[in-house]
């Protein structure tokens, strides 16, 4: 995925997390839905960051962009900052 698509899916998981949080408001959703697929969201949003990040050192450092891989969430969400 190149730097446009990594963006449309940062905006598509903005805007689900924007709807959830509308749901919630409205009761159409329960928290506990809305709490798990937050968490999901808030996730998958750390990846495609992070992805943009390991593209942007790749392409600084003179090499293709595109040989950067999406690390595992669960290594996303274990850095410390």
């Amino acid at each position: 995925m190149d730097d446009k698509g990594i963006f449309a899916q940062i905006n598509a998981l903005v805007a689900e997390e924007h709807d959830l949080r509308s749901k919630r408001a409205a009761g159409a959703i329960d928290p506990e839905e809305e709490l798990s697929r937050l968490r999901h969201v808030e996730a998958s949003l750390d990846q495609c960051w992070d992805l943009l990040r390991r593209r942007d050192a790749l392409r600084a450092v003179g090499n293709n962009p595109d040989d950067a891989r999406p690390a595992p969430i669960s290594q996303v969400e274990g850095y410390v900052q």
